[in-house]
């Protein structure tokens, strides 16, 4: 499979599963004729980085759970994500762990009663840092997109803050936007 041709859409990571469906990732992926995983690199609570406190509504340095993980395709790494939650939310449960959540991260959070309404992404380009070229395999001079997911619940408090790094050259994000 070419990744030249992906174009990710962000809706599918956004929705709860039904009972029994996969994750999103290795669901989409299965569609275009490869195969999705994840590795969790690490998982479980850390001090909140500035930019991460300022998104949760947190002080900086004050704990989160944080799952870090690194997105293949075929085998290849095409996505470093880092996972952030509010520790009220998340202390104690399968997001401060390592392993696998059935239907994705997303999917537990509304089983916990914490459901997205509202989304907010703001996408840079930028090169990436050493640890990053050589997690996702990249040349020197390759740019990566940085994709900042905040998702917040009815009451407009932060629930998930995801920081993801991919190579510029093999993505493209497409956003539909329904007015009125």
């Amino acid at each position: 499979m070419s990744d030249s041709a992906w174009v990710s859409t962000s809706m599918p990571y956004l929705t709860p599963r039904e009972k029994g469906q996969p994750e999103a990732w290795g669901e989409e992926a299965a569609s275009r004729g490869g195969k999705g995983s994840q590795r969790i690199a690490h998982a479980g609570e850390v001090p909140a980085p500035e930019e991460v406190a300022a998104l949760l509504g947190v002080a900086a340095g004050e704990p989160v759970v944080v799952r870090r993980r690194v997105i293949e395709l075929d085998a290849v790494p095409c996505e470093l994500t880092d996972t952030y939650y509010p520790v009220e939310i998340a202390r104690g449960t399968r997001l401060a762990g390592t392993g696998k959540i059935r239907g994705g991260a997303v999917t537990l959070l509304a089983e916990l009663g914490h459901i997205g309404v509202r989304v907010r992404e703001d996408v840079t380009a930028r090169m990436p840092t050493a640890q990053e070229r050589e997690a996702l395999r990249l040349g020197g001079e390759e740019p990566v997109l940085r994709l900042n997911r905040l998702t917040l619940d009815g009451a407009d408090r932060p629930i998930q803050a995801d920081m993801m790094v991919m190579p510029a050259h093999r993505q493209r994000l497409r956003y539909e936007i329904r007015i009125g």
